[in-house]
């Protein structure tokens, strides 16, 4: 397993520093650095089921470089990330140094998340698209999310929707369903120097691996580490053009498919409470 954590670790910390580019490129961090009040799209979208995060302690895990991380900060959280590439998390607090957002980093896999983290004291665990599918197993996960939880603290997640990492985006002329929906002991590789946002130079990094999780896997293992499902909702997008030559751009950021819109899910949305 550590084969496959070190080359998805060189991958993320290739993308991290391609995808902090202070240009027109990456993740545009510069909107952050010119305006004290920008959030991040991916946060905008969860807002209507996220709710007030005032005053909340929050970890963010798999923070990648921080713009959700100091976006839940700007909304008046307590935030600290955390992320396993050691890159990243240099380029986030190298953001946050810019922005003035008061924001904690910590370099850790997620699975040790409550060895570097105190157990028991976070009132919100916040994660976001694209996260799950790096991770070999989803209860351990699960079992790491009751940990950090407070009492009465929450799970917030938005996710790519296990669906969509079934279809094979490399062709363009429908959906067509090519890999695992459930959860396998072995990952499917991937050789890309290509990233999901626009870069000024390839990814030399490029060997990846990726595991999918069927919604019904995620929900069991949250119920199984004593969380209460409070919402699982389902959407027709998600934040980058997942099935490229299928999809159109939405104002906010995110990406539906075009012609057959609101044939399949792309992402979803899932609440869940750590019992009082």
């Amino acid at each position: 397993m550590s084969d496959y954590t070190d080359a998805n670790r060189a991958n993320w910390d290739d993308r991290a520093s391609a995808h902090a580019d202070r240009g027109p490129h990456g993740y545009r961090v510069s909107q952050y650095i010119d305006d004290r009040e920008a959030l991040s799209e991916v946060v905008r979208f969860d807002l209507p089921r996220l709710g007030s995060v005032e005053g909340l302690r929050v970890a963010h895990l798999q923070c990648h470089i921080g713009t959700d991380t100091l976006s839940l900060a700007r909304l008046g959280a307590r935030v600290t990330g955390l992320d396993f590439s050691e890159v990243s998390i240099a380029e986030a607090r190298r953001l946050v140094a810019d922005t003035e957002d008061d924001v904690d980093f910590v370099v850790s896999d997620v699975y040790d998340a409550a060895s570097v983290l105190e157990p028991g004291s976070f009132d919100l665990v916040y994660t976001g698209v694209g996260a799950l599918c790096w991770l070999p197993r989803i209860q351990p996960w699960a079992a790491v999310v009751a940990a950090l939880l407070a009492p009465g603290g929450s799970l917030f997640l938005r996710e790519g929707h296990p669906i969509l990492w079934t279809m094979d985006e490399r062709i363009d002329d429908d959906l067509h369903l090519r890999f695992p929906y459930f959860e396998q002991t072995e990952p499917i590789e991937w050789d890309s120097d290509a990233t999901y946002v626009e870069t000024d130079r390839p990814i030399t990094a490029t060997r990846t691996y990726e595991w999918n999780h069927s919604l019904g896997e995620i929900v069991t293992a949250l119920i199984e580490a004593g969380l209460r499902i409070d919402l699982l909702q389902e959407h027709d997008s998600v934040p980058w053009e997942a099935l490229p030559g299928q999809m159109v751009a939405r104002p906010d950021g995110e990406f539906a498919l075009g012609a057959l819109d609101g044939v399949a899910p792309l992402s979803f949305t899932l609440r869940a409470t750590k019992p009082a």
